[in-house]
């Protein structure tokens, strides 16, 4: 899979709506992430609301680019009906991966924003997206057509490798 080597955080994007068919594959993306025992614990909260997307971009001292972003993702983990709600985090993880994948096949580009485990930024944007009780958030994922493209680092490091025999 090439988007895995070319995949880079995107902080600035295009003045352009993103289609509503590439939106739809970024969240089938998502919803394929593996889970344990395929609690499938996500919500995602799709923001193209200029308002709201001004809030989300003041949850963080992070998260400016959100304001200027056409749209974001608001990952989010439901807290009741878990088979193992200690593994909900990873679910989480792996859903907000392939959100970036797919950004990436679809000419996209985003960036993920630390919400979770601050406390304080999660209730920002839960109040931001008038998010129920029952769920909790996890990360935002503002997205656009990229303004420019960076060549990804190759972060390889043989160091960091050891097996096992």
């Amino acid at each position: 899979m090439n988007a895995i080597f070319t995949r880079t955080s995107v902080r600035s994007y295009e003045e352009r709506l993103v289609e509503t068919e590439k939106i739809e594959k970024i969240l089938k993306a998502a919803m394929a992430a593996p889970s344990a025992m395929n609690q499938q614990p996500w919500e995602f909260y799709v923001v193209t609301n200029k308002d709201v997307l001004q809030k989300l971009s003041e949850s963080s001292p992070y998260s400016k680019m959100t304001a200027k972003a056409p749209a974001a993702i608001v990952v989010c983990g439901r807290k009741d009906g878990l088979t193992v709600p200690e593994l909900v985090k990873v679910d989480l993880s792996l859903a907000t991966e392939n959100i970036l994948l797919e950004l990436e096949e679809q000419g996209l580009g985003g960036v993920v924003l630390g919400i979770a485990p601050f406390t304080e930024r999660m209730e920002k944007v839960a109040e931001a997206i008038s998010l129920p009780q029952n769920l909790s958030v996890f990360t935002i994922i503002p997205f656009g057509y990229p303004l420019q493209k960076k060549p990804q680092q190759n972060r390889y490091d043989k160091t960091r490798v050891h097996y096992v025999k």
